[in-house]
């Protein structure tokens, strides 16, 4: 009889919704609902955006990035950037506001300058050492781990891509699809290339003076055979301009992006080059001797 009135008054009860740990138990679930309510949020934060690396503060000691540090987390779990002189990309989870990195893949350029190289090195030791806490506020990004290191972010807009034509590239690097390396000091800043509207390539190649056919369609450019000046020059930029010269006669892939060109050869050599300030089509009809 106990037993049949107590069944009684709990049906009473949960017909009237007043028992109160059935009602905690749902407003558990409903917190776990809203954890992942936030975590889709905090990954649309995250996501999709250019990171550009303010910073980077590890047991106390702040570090300023280079410029053109930058970081971005794809929705696919995937991140790719620079972390101060190479391309790099790692596989990424987020969850809530926790952020986990995984191992970091980089190209093996060798960039001028101690310092850009140190931060490089330091980034990628950081990324991979732990779990983050994000915090996104406005075009703000830090990712702080538990002992307090942290790195800071600030989102700017995207500069539109420098046209192909009429830009003033200048050369930075000669590689392939896995390594690539800076120009020589002797050549560094002096190798460059403009194509014009009228399907010709003018420029120099560390040495010599350059002038070929280029016509650009669906990604790729159709290359003449190479006129140059005829100067001979010390060893490296003789080097570098032999290297440049495997780029004519013949078809190379080309992407623009964010104000940098990549020119990939049927050979697999990869040129890469920064858009310089302002433009640069070049006028003169002279044209270089073509080199027997």
């Amino acid at each position: 009889m106990h037993t049949q009135r107590l069944t009684l008054t709990l049906t009473a009860l949960a017909s009237a919704g007043l028992l109160l740990t059935a009602c905690g138990s749902e407003s558990g679930t409903g917190s776990d609902s809203d954890s992942g309510g936030r975590s889709v949020e905090s990954e649309q934060a995250l996501t999709g955006v250019r990171w550009n690396v303010d910073s980077l503060t590890v047991g106390g000691k702040k570090q300023d990035a280079p410029e053109g540090a930058y970081l971005k987390i794809g929705k696919d779990g995937k991140a790719a950037g620079s972390y101060g002189c190479n391309q790099a990309g790692t596989t990424v989870s987020i969850k809530g506001d926790t952020v986990d990195f995984g191992r970091t893949r980089t190209t093996r350029m060798a960039c001028e300058g101690a310092g850009r190289m140190k931060f490089e090195e330091n980034l990628t030791r950081a990324l991979g050492a732990g779990k983050f806490t994000a915090k996104v506020d406005g075009d703000r990004m830090t990712l702080t781990t538990a002992k307090g290191d942290r790195v800071d972010f600030t989102s700017r807009p995207a500069e539109p891509d420098a046209p192909l034509t009429g830009t003033k590239w200048t050369v930075n690097g000669i590689g392939d699809a896995k390594t690539a390396a800076t120009l020589p000091k002797a050549v560094s800043g002096k190798v460059h290339l403009t194509f014009g509207d009228d399907g010709k390539v003018r420029g120099n190649l560390g040495c010599n003076d350059v002038s070929a056919k280029a016509e650009a369609k669906d990604g790729r450019i159709t290359f003449g055979k190479p006129a140059t000046t005829r100067k001979m020059c010390p060893g490296d930029a003789m080097t570098t301009e032999r290297k440049l010269l495997k780029l004519f006669d013949g078809e190379a892939r080309y992407e623009v992006k964010q104000g940098a060109l990549k020119l990939t050869a049927d050979d697999g050599t990869v040129i890469t080059a920064d858009a310089a300030e302002g433009k640069d089509q070049p006028k003169g009809k002279d044209q270089p001797e073509s080199k027997s």
